[in-house]
């Protein structure tokens, strides 16, 4: 009887299978385009076919079924959506009879959003037909039906000067606001050293000189460092942290808005940070010539580098000279170090580099000049810091850590938010310096939580996927950039050709492309409650611990540590008096949320990360806006169904040329070796390709550029 009741169901499902019994196979995020949709998956990128694109969004993880297109092309099914990205949407207002509209600025969403006849928000905050508004998401669109919304708030007419980056507040659920609630709670906050040395936990440590070295137009100071050499020739380095769990306390108003943020946004145009400002840029920041509570990790090292002991615990310190990277870079320059790299372009460009080089100089002599206040010279100070730098570099490359030499592009904003000028912010000696005292302490803090198996907040990067690993190493192979051996290396997963791949593309038109194409085969990192080790790294043991005023992990981190410190130095009677403010107690406390908040951390990095980036895309739109139809040479940086992404020399911004702008003949694109073939002609364009391409179309709101090939 059960055989043909099964027999019967299997026919009925050949004859024609509904939409609610297609097996999804896969689930992948959305990512919209203007005439497609896509959806990325561990498997790979597929086309969205069918009405499925009316019901997404970007950034959506959906459930999808995959179907081979009357091309051949497998392509996306939409079966359903897993878990909405956005809450709410930024449009324009207008009316149809007795219903509001909101029509989304975002061009790629297919649907329009209704406001129903009952909804008086925009009667209530004064909105207008033709303003732009942020709109909380009731209902989503469907195939059948739009989402209803209701009306937030009025960003103001189509000529907002930051209507842009509004929108991508909105699409993320981002604030210019904090908590009333938190704010009272944080200017209710001081600082008082004689009650805090009390502690027998903490340290006084305002006798040693300390110093900060940070961009020069950063505000709040999180990290700083101290260095001497021991009589062996070895290194005394110590990393001093800003202590925020001195300040907030579990379940606080300020700590359940920070677990709520998990980290600071830095978008083009402002901060939202995770902390209030009365903390992150006053209480905690490593202000100069001002006492602050710290936690320290002493480090002493061996004229090799190699660490013989780490010791950490809370502190007070007293910050001394404040520094910036290119000050820092200039002094170590000047006294012969490093040498500064040669500086090429239009003759402006270099007068304008070199000028800003000699500003720097004059500020790193400033802080060398109060440096003697101390009895120290700042310069050997340096050059020890950038030896010993050096040093960490080389272990960590002997035991298989990568480095990817990427350049964050970035517009300079004038004092109304207008883009003037597009930089790329590269890794200097200064900056690697600093970078490398910070991971180290991280990694020595890691290994004393691991060492005792505490649970916290670690930073874990697994292995990258060989078949990622391989399409990388193909198309490098392919490109004539890497020999077969290397290739096999790489693919294979080696750290040392990883490595030797990037080092032997670095200063070469070749080096943006070759960071691309490894740094996409790589997983991203997360964080977890268990040590699981770093692969980029080449970490046994990582966590973050360095940035706390920015990343709710290091303030966990801190607070387990601190913990964990009582427990040893001081007994379970005394820390378990502290347990509360720590780490609270029963079902809410940190060790019972703790795998929560690491996931709810791992995406909250992720949604940042993308936010700050699609930013920084709209301020670059509107600095090429008033170049249309100016012409550059580049390189094709990636290639994909859509067409030519091309990476501009001058620059180094990236656009598209779409595929449609190729010609009217059908190209082939081949995902292996990242190609686009013509039927017809048999063109060809692949990665690495020099190109000729021309301002065709802006669109600052989405932050795109187009690009027309000329040749």
């Amino acid at each position: 009887m059960g055989r043909n009741n099964k027999h019967k169901r299997g026919a009925r499902n050949k004859r024609g299978p509904v939409r609610s019994e297609r097996r999804p196979s896969l689930t992948g995020r959305v990512q919209l385009h203007e005439h497609s949709a896509y959806v990325i998956t561990e498997n790979g990128d597929y086309k969205v076919m069918g009405r499925g694109k009316r019901e997404i969004m970007d950034g959506d993880t959906v459930a999808v079924s995959i179907k081979n297109s009357p091309h051949g092309e497998r392509r996306a099914v939409i079966e359903g959506v897993v878990e909405r990205a956005a809450i709410s949407v930024v449009g324009t207002y207008q009316t149809a009879g007795p219903l509001g509209v909101i029509e989304p600025l975002d061009s790629r969403l297919k649907a329009d959003f209704f406001i129903l006849p009952e909804d008086t928000s925009a009667d209530r905050l004064g909105v207008h037909p033709g303003d732009a508004v942020v709109a909380r998401i009731l209902t989503y669109p469907t195939r059948l039906e739009s989402g209803a919304v209701t009306i937030e708030r009025r960003i103001g007419g189509d000529d907002a000067p930051d209507l842009g980056v509004q929108y991508v507040m909105a699409r993320y659920g981002y604030t210019d606001s904090y908590p009333e609630a938190a704010l009272d709670e944080a200017e209710g906050l001081s600082l008082d050293v004689s009650a805090a040395l009390k502690d027998p936990l903490r340290r006084d440590l305002r006798d040693r000189f300390v110093i900060t070295i940070d961009p020069v137009d950063a505000r709040d100071f999180d990290d700083a460092v101290s260095l001497e050499r021991t009589p062996e020739g070895g290194y005394r380095l110590g990393v001093h942290i800003a202590d925020v769990s001195h300040y907030v306390a579990w379940d606080g108003h300020i700590d359940l808005e920070a677990r709520h943020r998990t980290t600071s946004v830095y978008l083009a145009d402002r901060v939202l940070p995770m902390l209030p400002e009365r903390l992150s840029n006053d209480l905690c920041s490593l202000r100069p010539d001002e006492d602050r509570l710290a936690f320290t990790v002493d480090i002493e090292l061996d004229a090799q580098g190699r660490v013989r002991h780490y010791d950490p615990y809370p502190s007070v310190i007293r910050s001394r000279v404040r520094m910036d990277y290119d000050g820092a870079e200039a002094l170590l320059v000047r006294a012969g170090a490093v040498e500064y790299s040669v500086l090429e372009g239009a003759a402006e460009d270099v007068a304008a580099a070199e000028a800003s080089r000699e500003e720097a100089l004059e500020r790193g002599l400033a802080c060398e000049e109060a440096a003697r206040g101390y009895n120290v010279d700042l310069g050997d100070f340096l050059v020890a810091a950038n030896e010993l730098a050096e040093l960490r570099r080389r272990i960590r490359r002997a035991r298989g850590s990568v480095d990817f030499d990427t350049a964050e592009i970035r517009a300079l904003l004038d004092e109304d938010g207008v883009p003037v000028q597009i930089v790329a912010r590269e890794r200097s000696c200064a900056t690697s310096l600093i970078e490398e005292a910070m991971l180290l302490a991280n990694e020595c803090v890691a290994e004393w939580l691991a060492d005792r198996d505490i649970e916290a907040c670690y930073r874990v990067h697994e292995d990258p996927s060989p078949d990622s690993l391989h399409g990388a190493a193909v198309a490098l192979a392919q490109l004539g950039i890497i020999d077969d051996r290397r290739a096999a290396g790489i693919a294979l997963g080696s750290p040392d050709e990883l490595q030797a791949a990037v080092d032997a593309a670095a200063g070469t038109a070749n080096a943006p492309l070759v960071n691309t194409l490894l740094l996409r085969s790589m997983q991203r990192a997360l964080y977890k409650p268990r040590n699981e080790g770093h692969f980029a790294l080449a970490a046994p043991c990582y966590c973050h611990f360095t940035s706390p005023i920015r990343r709710y992990p290091d303030l966990v981190v801190h607070r387990v540590l601190k913990l964990q410190l009582a427990y040893e130095q001081l007994g379970g009677k005394d820390a378990l008096v502290r347990t509360p403010r720590l780490i609270g107690k029963g079902r809410e406390s940190l060790p019972r949320i703790l795998p929560q908040i690491c996931r709810a951390c791992s995406d909250a990095e992720r949604a940042a990360d993308a936010a700050s980036h699609a930013t920084q895309k709209i301020k670059i739109a509107q600095y090429y806006e008033d170049r249309l139809g100016e012409r550059y040479a580049g390189t094709v940086s990636w290639v994909s169904s859509m067409g030519l992404f091309v990476r501009l020399d001058l620059t180094q911004v990236e656009g598209l040329v779409s595929i449609k702008s190729l010609g009217n003949e059908w190209f082939e694109f081949d995902e292996d070796a990242l190609t686009l073939t013509g039927a017809d002609t048999g063109t060809r364009y692949e990665l690495g390709q020099r190109v000729i391409i021309e301002v065709s179309r802006v669109n600052t709101t989405r932050g795109h550029l187009d690009f027309k090939l000329i040749h």
